[in-house]
């Protein structure tokens, strides 16, 4: 009798235990929308879609939607917005926002080093070429203009306001393919996209040269956002660590290429990109990919050019970043 007494109390503290343990993110029916930058979205965010395609965020108890935007800075206003939860935005823009605003975002995990490259389809130009030209960006003032910018450092007597920006979205290589343009700041999928259609491609101005401290996207949430969906928010971060490692693996290459059809890209094409992308360690596995001297170096160079305001002061590191949130999903993740 005694036992039997035993044992059914043993099962009511179970169950009382499991009842006040913190539930998964999915459980508590949270959704977390995610946003990535362009339409269709850009190379670098296939991170997200392997996470989602191999079951990386239902495994760590997250509920993602991912939303495509037609830019990262779009997506962070939305963040600011209210309207999503977490969004893939560049790095210099973001840190531009809170400089010059002061506006609450925080970055948690990052990319930290840009593939941006000015090229050309015609032969036997310089960067000075550029000059009175058309150049393909996504917007003024988006990614592609500030990295734009960002190179043009490294072209002594060129300045911004030199060239015609065009404004295109995600469809510099398309417009660049068909004729229309012939110099556009682009991905290294751009570039095998271009490539593959046997146009010949020059590059003039590459920005792990001409500002290799430079830092490419943070994934930026709301600061009272964090504080409140906190939980959902690691369950997500661990789930991208998981597949950055993924697809660190050679062997899973072709899965990753089937993640990036919504690039638009073809499966050889993404694989190539694929080789190109890991040869720069693009997608953080060992760390957070937001390294201090990167972002005080991204900070320090927005200032110099004018992108934060004269009687501004660049965000320190410490009000950008929340180095805790990666912590714990990477100790969810091992």
């Amino acid at each position: 009798m005694m036992r039997k007494l035993s044992t059914l109390l043993s099962g009511v503290a179970l169950v009382a235990a499991l009842a006040a343990a913190p539930l998964p993110a999915a459980a508590q029916g949270k959704k977390i929308i995610l946003a990535v930058p362009g339409v269709p979205p850009i190379f670098a965010t296939t991170i997200a879609f392997v996470a989602k395609d191999q079951g990386f965020f239902k495994k760590h108890g997250a509920d993602v939607e991912i939303r495509p935007f037609d830019n990262g800075t779009a997506a962070a206003r939305a963040v600011l917005a209210g309207d999503i939860d977490m969004a893939m935005s560049p790095t210099p823009p973001v840190i531009n926002q809170i400089s010059n605003a002061g506006v609450p975002l925080v970055a948690v995990y990052g990319m930290p080093n840009p593939d941006w490259v000015l090229s050309t389809t015609e032969s036997g130009k310089t960067c000075k070429d550029v000059v009175g030209q058309n150049v393909g960006v996504d917007s003024i003032g988006g990614a592609r203009s500030v990295a734009l910018r960002s190179m043009l450092v490294g072209c002594p007597g060129v300045k911004l306001d030199q060239i015609k920006q065009v404004a295109l979205g995600s469809s510099t290589a398309p417009a660049m393919i068909a004729g229309r343009l012939q110099f556009g700041v682009l991905h290294l999928d751009d570039v095998a996209a271009i490539e593959a259609q046997g146009k010949k491609l020059y590059t003039l101005l590459a920005m792990k040269n001409t500002n290799p401290t430079s830092h490419y996207i943070m994934l930026v949430v709301r600061k009272d956002n964090l504080a409140k969906n906190r939980d959902a928010i690691v369950r997500t971060v661990a789930g991208l660590i998981e597949a950055a490692r993924f697809m660190h693996d050679p062997k899973n290459a072709d899965a990753v290429a089937d993640a990036a059809a919504v690039t638009g890209h073809s499966k050889a094409i993404s694989k190539a990109a694929l080789k190109e992308f890991l040869a720069i360690d693009f997608w953080a596995t060992k760390d957070d990919g937001l390294p201090r001297n990167k972002l005080e170096a991204t900070a320090k160079l927005m200032k110099k050019i004018g992108a934060i305001k004269q009687d501004k002061e660049p965000v320190s590191f410490d009000k950008l970043v929340d180095a805790s949130v990666w912590k714990d999903a990477n100790a969810m993740v091992k």
